[in-house]
């Protein structure tokens, strides 16, 4: 993360800024019908801005853990929009998960910055505040069968894994029997551009 170049001390993330209509292009489909949504590991607070703002129907709640919290409410407040919500708190592993329902769960690169007991964790946590029918979209990098889809994926996690040896591009398959055996439901699997993915589950 970097300063936001119109206000220093927001938190901004070229990646997102570059992501963030490539990635709204399949969400403001799949969550058309929704009214309540939690993003998880909102970062900067970019998208949480700028998917609320082209989804007024959805009450967003953004999440992170307390260091990330500051930033989003930088853009938050900026943003002045009435269906974005105060940021919670929330480390999938180290914090109590919200007790409401809702219709859709959302999360951008964060799979390959956490360890496989996070990611446990987090799919924990999305099949019990998803409501039946409801759609979890997870965006980001994943190999398949064990390889991966590109060299710059290949060098990313070797990067990844110097600066944390538990951090990785995760494996597709493992994410899929992980949410299968949560009752999650492997609804569609995005192309994205700059070799990633969208993957979403629903609740069955």
């Amino acid at each position: 993360m970097e300063p936001s170049k119109a206000n220093p001390q927001k938190p901004f993330s070229q990646s997102c800024e570059e992501n963030k209509e490539p990635i709204l292009h399949v969400i403001g489909l799949l969550f058309a019908g929704a009214r309540a949504l939690l993003e998880i590991g909102s970062g900067t607070g970019q998208h949480a801005v700028y998917f609320a703002a082209a989804m007024p129907h959805l009450r967003w709640q953004a999440s992170d853990r307390h260091e990330n919290l500051a930033g989003i409410r930088l853009w938050r407040e900026e943003a002045d929009l009435s269906n974005l919500l105060p940021p919670l708190q929330l480390d999938v592993i180290g914090d109590a998960w919200p007790e409401q329902v809702y219709d859709g769960v959302f999360s951008a690169n964060t799979a390959h910055i956490m360890s496989w007991d996070e990611v446990q964790a987090m799919f924990t946590g999305v099949a019990r505040v998803l409501r039946p029918g409801g759609f979890f979209a997870l965006y980001g990098p994943f190999n398949y069968g064990g390889r991966y889809t590109s060299h710059s994926n290949a060098r990313f996690d070797a990067w990844l894994k110097a600066q944390d040896p538990h951090s990785s591009i995760k494996d597709f398959d493992a994410l899929d029997a992980l949410a299968q055996r949560l009752g999650l439901l492997l609804a569609a699997d995005h192309t994205m551009p700059v070799n990633n993915r969208t993957l979403v589950w629903s609740r069955g």
